[in-house]
């Protein structure tokens, strides 16, 4: 059985943990860089709120872009975003090699500054250990965030966690992390 936690988990520590090229070496960490299984996708493309049929889509590696611009409280797209949500994860979870790409804004109405906004970019190949996760474009209120502006924010709270920002964050907007090890031996490598 796959662990779709555990996968979120690892493209959340390869996203955040972006060590420098002398950090990386011997860790597996590296800079983000698109699966190499991109070149034999098919990419399918759902847009606001679409739920994808699970039993439609058996390509392995599945390749998905998902629009999740409208996450708007005042019609209903944070709540067509939230019905999609358990699907998606659902189709994720049953594939060795996956590749997502979205692209978020959360605003309050449409035409409103968004909240938050990013794209995102995140894949695994269980067979042959590899993860990466990239986020990019990232806004908080209209303002591009920064690991140097987030490491600024939080100093005042936690100096340890933003030099941990700062010495981890510097590498680009991702990372990917290279086990050498199938995450799942049914998986062909």
């Amino acid at each position: 059985m796959r662990r779709p936690a555990l996968i979120v988990a690892a493209l959340l520590l390869a996203a955040g943990l972006t060590p420098s090229a002398a950090d990386a070496e011997g860790t597996g960490l590296v800079p983000y860089y698109a699966p190499p299984f991109a070149d034999s996708c098919t990419v399918h493309a759902f847009g606001e709120g679409e739920i994808p049929n699970l039993t439609a889509l058996p390509d392995d590696p599945l390749c998905v872009d998902y629009a999740k611009r409208n996450i708007t409280v005042s019609n209903g797209g944070a709540i067509a975003f939230l019905l999609a949500e358990p699907a998606r994860f659902a189709l994720a979870g049953t594939k060795c090699r996956y590749w997502q790409q979205d692209h978020w804004s959360v605003q309050l109405a449409p035409g409103m500054t968004p909240i938050i906004r990013w794209d995102g970019s995140y894949w695994w190949d269980l067979g042959t250990g590899q993860i990466a996760a990239r986020l990019s474009g990232l806004t908080i209120a209209g303002q591009p965030a920064t690991i140097a502006r987030a490491a600024a924010y939080i100093a005042p709270y936690s100096p340890a966690l933003a030099a941990y920002f700062l010495r981890y964050g510097t590498g680009g907007d991702g990372g990917a992390l290279n086990l050498g090890l199938p995450l799942n031996p049914l998986c062909p490598r």
